[in-house]
């Protein structure tokens, strides 16, 4: 894993995260092979979504991903930690960078429909479900790409790939109620839950 981070991050990559509706969570809690769909869904949607902004036949990006199943509060959340190169190989040409800014919707948009036909075909939703999903207003589909690293950013390089690592909960953000035997735990924006 250190070798491909250390490989991707030569080629300046961009860190990804993609998550998706609540609604739809319940299903990779009770069955977690589906992690592995998951993880396939966002590496194609990837695929396709840069693909797209290459000119040239066949290229392909490299990508390493990282699946998450917990939120701020433990609770189940899964969704997809990418770090993905910034462009797209080609056979021997080289690479070819891939311009930005990107339009990021686009991608949110395709995984949400690769995720909708995976659930489908593996028989956990309904085609009922997939026209009321259609009806919302908002997706709940998200894409939230971070800053290019940079070769020479060492402090960079390690934050990522903690993050991309990261245990579910940090002991700098958990506080012991030693009289009633609980546990405080501190969000990022401050907010806090006793277990």
């Amino acid at each position: 894993m250190i070798f491909v981070l250390q490989w991707l991050i030569r080629l300046r990559p961009s860190p990804y995260v993609l998550p998706f509706r609540q609604i739809l969570r319940r299903y990779f809690l009770y069955d977690r092979k589906l992690l592995a769909d998951l993880s396939r869904c966002a590496w194609e949607s990837l695929k396709v979504f840069l693909q797209e902004a290459v000119p040239e036949n066949d290229p392909i990006p490299g990508a390493v991903i990282a699946m998450q199943t917990f939120g701020d509060f433990l609770g189940f959340n899964p969704h997809a930690h990418i770090l993905v190169t910034d462009g797209c190989f080609c056979g021997n040409k080289g690479m070819f960078r891939v311009t930005s800014p990107l339009e990021l919707k686009k991608l949110a948009d395709i995984f949400r429909h690769k995720v909708i036909k995976m659930l489908l075909a593996k028989g956990k939703i309904t085609r009922e479900m997939v026209a009321m999903l259609s009806n919302w207003r908002h997706s709940g589909f998200n894409v939230f790409c971070g800053n290019r690293i940079s070769l020479n950013d060492a402090t960079a390089m390690e934050n990522l790939a903690r993050y991309i690592i990261r245990a579910s909960f940090s002991q700098e953000r958990m506080t012991y109620l030693d009289h009633e035997g609980g546990v405080v735990n501190t969000s990022k924006d401050g907010k806090s839950r006793t277990f």
